[in-house]
C-alpha cells in the first residue's frame, strides 16, 4: 500500500467548483492535479492520496481555501499549509517563502502521522518543495513541470523585457534552479508529450534525468459521446437535461440563428491563445459565417474593467473585432460557466449541432481540450504547435493547422462543416481513441506501475557489458547526427528495387564521422540481417520488431540488454496470446515474424474493432502498445516498445540531440518516429494511411521513392 503526496503550491484548489480560468495561475494544471489525486485514490494499490497546497484566508476568496483539511473522498483529501501570509498571491510572489512551506508541511505530517511513501510535485515551486522534503525525509519523488522557466524566459526576452525586468517579475533564477534540481534528484520527470522532453534539453542536468511520457487522463464518465443518455438513472438524466438547457441559454441569447452549427473555442483570455486570429478568420469569411455561429468561452469574468491588464486587453480586442466585422447575432462570448459540471455539456451542445472545436494557441504544451472534444464526438481544428501534433495522429479526429494562417484555418473549418461523412468519421474516431489512449484508468494503471517498479526492493544488478568494438563505441559517442530509416518501402522499394540506394551509400561514406546510420523495422532481427546482406549495406544500430530490440551490429553479438530490461516490466506475452485466441479475425503471422517482445497478427480491415481487443485483454490492454500498418498487420508490443521510444533512448544513451536526428518512413508504424524536434522524411511511395499529413519545418514529404526520397529529404534539410 502506498501513501502519496501531490504538491501543488499555488493556485486555488478545492473539492467542488474549481475556479478554472479565474486568472493565469488557475488553468489546466489545477484540473490535472485534482483528477490525478481522485483517480489514484480509486486504485486498490494506493492507501491514501493527499494534495498539499497553500492555506488562504482571504475575504475576496471562497471560505473553502481557509480549511486546513478538506475531504475529497474516503481515500483522498486536500491539506492546506499556511505560509507567506493569509491573502491570495500570485505564484511569482511565493518563491522567496517556500522554505516556510517546507517547514510547516513537515510539521503537519508529524502532527497527523501522514508521512508519504511517494511524492509528486507540480510546477517549479512545488519541485523545490519536493526536493527539500525528499532530502530531509529520504522519500522519492517525481516531477511534472507543466511549463518551464527557461522557455518562458526566452519568450520574455523576445517580447522586449530586459533580463533585470524579467527576473524582478518572474523570479527566473529561483525557478530555473529548482527545475535543475528536479532533473538531478527526481526519480523521473513526467511529460505529457515526447516534444516536451526536448524542451528540457536546454538544462544543464538534462542528461541526469529519466523521462516518462504520460498524457493527462480525462474523465470518460463526464466527457462522454454527445448521443449517450443516462437512461438507467432518471435523476441523473433530469439533472443533465437541466444543465444542457442552462448551457444552451447562456449561448443562444447572443445568437440570431441558434440552429446553425457552432464553432467552439474554450480558452483563457491570454494573448498566446490567439483568440483574435480566430475572430479575424471567422469575421473575414462570409461563407463560414453563413455556415456556423462562433462561440467563445474565454474564462470567467464579471466586469472587464476590473480584470488584470493582460486579460482586459485581450477581451477588449475581442469585442472591438466583433464590432469591426459586425458579428452581433453570430458571435457568443458567455461570461461564465460551471467548470465541474458544464464543460462536457458545452462540447456536447456543439457536437449535437454538427459543429467543431477550435484551438489556435501559438503553442499548446499538451492540449487537454482537444481530447475532451474527441471524447464527446466533436471534431477539431487545432494548432500544430505542441502537444496536439501528437494527439491528432492517434485520435484522427480533425486537422492540425498553422494558427497564424487564416486561409488554412478557414479551409479546415469549412471542410468539416460541409462534409457530413468526414464529420461523422472524425467524430467516431475521436470517441474511440480518447477512451483507448487518454482515460484516467489507463493513466493511473501506468503511473502505479512506475511506482511499483521504483519503490519495490530490487536485487543488486551488475551493470551489463555492452559488447561493442571499441572503435564503434567511440564513433557512436562522437557522432553528432543520427539517420534512422524504416526498411521496407522506405530504404528499399521492394525486394528487387533499390532506387537511390547507391547515392545514399555515398552520402553515408562521406559523413561517416558525423552520422550514425540505423534501421528501424517491423522485421525480426534475422530478416533484417538477410535484407541488409542482400543490399550490401552496413549499419551502426538495428532497431528490430517495431522497437522491441536494439542491436549494434549485424552479427547478433551486441544486444542492448538495458533496453530489454526496460521493456520487460509487466510484459506477459503468453497471457496476451491466450486472451486473444478468442478474437477470430486475428491470424498469427509466421513464426519468423514473432519475437519474445513482439506478437504479430494479420487482419482484414473490415473486421478490425479495437473495442473487441480491449475487452479481450482486460487490464493487460494498458500494458501494451498496438501498432497497425498497411491496414493488414497488427503488432502487439510492451507498453514502452516503439520505434519512437527507441530513438529517444538512443538519443540519451549516446548524447545525440533530438534536433540532430533524421527519421525516415513510409507507413503508419513509422509515425511514432516523427516527434518534434526530430526531422522527419516520408518517402514518395508512402502508404495511403499517411495522406492526411502536411509538410512543415519538421516533416518533409518527398516525391522520390524509397532511398531516392531519403536523399531528397537530406538535401531539403541542408545535408
Amino acid at each position: 500500500m502506498k501513501r502519496i503526496h501531490l504538491y501543488n503550491i499555488h493556485g486555488l484548489i478545492k473539492s467542488d467548483g474549481l475556479e478554472i480560468g479565474k486568472d493565469a495561475d488557475n488553468g489546466g494544471q489545477i484540473i490535472y492535479v485534482y483528477e490525478l489525486a481522485r483517480h489514484l485514490s480509486q486504485n486498490p494499490d494506493v492507501e491514501f492520496v493527499h494534495i498539499f497546497t497553500r492555506l488562504i484566508d482571504d475575504p475576496n476568496e471562497d471560505d473553502a481555501y481557509s480549511q486546513e483539511i478538506e475531504e475529497i473522498n474516503a481515500k483522498c483529501d486536500i491539506r492546506r499549509i499556511p505560509f507567506a501570509g493569509n491573502l491570495y498571491r500570485k505564484k511569482e510572489e511565493l518563491w522567496e517563502h517556500l522554505d516556510e512551506f517546507v517547514e510547516n508541511a513537515e510539521k503537519h505530517m508529524k502532527t497527523h502521522d501522514i508521512f508519504p511513501d511517494w511524492m509528486h510535485s507540480h510546477y517549479g515551486d512545488a519541485g523545490y518543495v519536493a526536493k527539500e522534503l525528499s532530502l530531509k525525509l529520504n522519500i522519492p519523488f517525481a516531477h511534472t513541470a507543466h511549463s518551464l522557466g527557461r522557455s518562458k524566459k526566452s519568450k520574455m526576452k523576445d517580447m522586449g523585457l530586459s533580463e533585470e525586468e524579467a527576473e524582478e517579475k518572474f523570479k527566473f533564477s529561483l525557478r530555473i534552479a529548482a527545475e535543475e534540481a528536479c532533473l538531478a534528484l527526481a526519480e523521473f520527470i513526467i511529460t505529457s508529450t515526447y516534444q516536451e522532453i526536448s524542451d528540457w534539453e536546454a538544462y544543464d542536468n538534462y542528461q541526469k534525468a529519466t523521462f516518462h511520457v504520460l498524457p493527462p487522463g480525462i474523465d470518460i464518465e463526464k466527457f462522454y459521446p454527445y448521443y449517450k443518455q443516462h437512461l438507467d438513472n432518471e435523476e441523473i438524466q433530469q439533472e443533465v437535461m437541466q444543465r444542457k438547457y442552462w448551457v444552451s441559454q447562456s449561448i443562444e441569447k447572443f445568437l440570431v440563428n441558434p440552429n446553425k452549427p457552432a464553432i467552439l473555442a474554450l480558452a483563457r483570455p491570454d494573448r498566446r491563445k490567439n483568440l483574435h486570429t480566430l475572430i479575424d478568420a471567422y469575421g473575414s469569411n462570409k461563407e463560414i459565417q453563413s455556415l456556423a455561429n462562433l462561440v467563445i468561452f474565454a474564462g470567467i469574468r464579471k466586469d472587464i474593467t476590473n480584470m488584470p491588464e493582460a486579460e482586459k486587453e485581450v477581451l477588449t480586442e475581442m469585442l472591438l473585432l466583433m464590432d469591426k466585422y459586425d458579428l452581433y447575432g453570430k458571435l457568443a462570448i458567455p461570461k461564465k460557466h460551471d467548470i465541474d459540471n458544464e464543460v462536457s455539456l458545452i462540447y456536447q451542445y456543439c457536437a449535437e449541432k454538427r459543429g467543431l472545436f477550435i484551438n489556435l494557441s501559438l503553442h499548446e504544451n499538451f492540449g487537454l481540450t482537444t481530447i475532451e472534444a474527441a471524447a464527446t464526438g466533436l471534431p477539431v481544428v487545432v494548432t500544430k504547435n505542441g502537444g496536439p501534433s501528437e494527439i491528432i495522429p492517434k485520435c484522427k479526429n480533425g486537422y492540425l493547422v498553422d494558427p497564424l494562417d487564416k486561409h488554412e484555418v478557414s479551409n479546415a473549418m469549412k471542410t468539416i462543416l460541409t462534409d457530413e461523412v468526414k464529420w461523422r468519421r472524425f467524430s467516431n474516431q475521436g470517441i474511440i481513441a480518447a477512451k483507448k489512449y487518454y482515460s484516467w484508468e489507463s493513466h493511473t494503471n501506468i503511473y502505479t506501475g512506475w511506482l511499483q517498479e521504483t519503490l519495490e526492493p530490487k536485487q543488486p544488478r551488475k551493470p551489463k557489458e555492452l559488447k561493442i568494438p571499441t572503435e564503434k563505441a567511440d564513433r557512436l559517442r562522437n557522432a553528432s547526427h543520427l539517420l534512422i530509416t524504416d526498411i521496407d518501402g522506405t530504404l528499399i522499394a521492394s525486394e528487387d528495387s533499390f532506387p537511390g540506394l547507391d547515392q545514399l551509400k555515398e552520402f553515408l561514406a562521406r559523413h561517416r564521422d558525423d552520422f550514425c546510420f540505423a534501421v528501424a523495422s517491423g522485421r525480426s532481427y534475422p530478416l533484417i540481417q538477410e535484407v541488409m546482406q542482400k543490399i550490401d549495406l552496413d549499419v551502426d544500430i538495428v532497431v528490430s520488431s517495431v522497437g522491441a530490440r536494439i542491436y549494434y551490429d549485424l552479427g547478433g553479438q551486441s544486444l542492448d540488454d538495458d533496453w530489454m530490461d526496460y521493456l520487460s516490466f509487466k510484459w506477459n506475452p503468453d497471457r496476451i496470446r491466450e486472451k486473444l485466441e478468442s478474437v477470430h479475425w486475428l491470424v498469427p503471422q509466421e513464426e519468423e515474424a514473432q519475437d519474445i517482445y513482439k506478437i504479430s497478427y494479420y487482419y482484414d480491415p473490415v473486421d478490425f474493432d479495437e473495442e473487441i481487443l480491449r475487452n479481450a485483454l482486460g487490464k493487460d490492454f494498458f500494458q501494451i502498445t498496438m501498432v497497425n500498418s498497411h491496414q493488414k498487420f497488427l503488432d502487439i508490443l510492451p507498453v514502452h516498445a516503439s520505434k519512437g521510444n527507441a530513438i529517444r533512448y538512443l538519443s540519451q544513451k549516446w548524447s545525440i540531440p533530438l534536433a540532430n536526428v533524421i527519421a525516415c518512413g513510409d507507413s503508419g508504424n513509422d509515425m511514432d518516429m516523427f516527434r518534434k524536434p526530430i526531422k522527419g522524411i516520408i518517402v514518395g511511395n508512402r502508404s495511403k494511411e499517411l495522406n492526411y499529413l502536411k509538410e512543415d519545418e519538421y516533416l518533409y514529404l518527398a516525391k522520390g521513392k524509397a532511398a531516392d526520397g531519403i536523399n531528397e529529404g537530406l538535401r531539403h534539410y541542408g545535408y
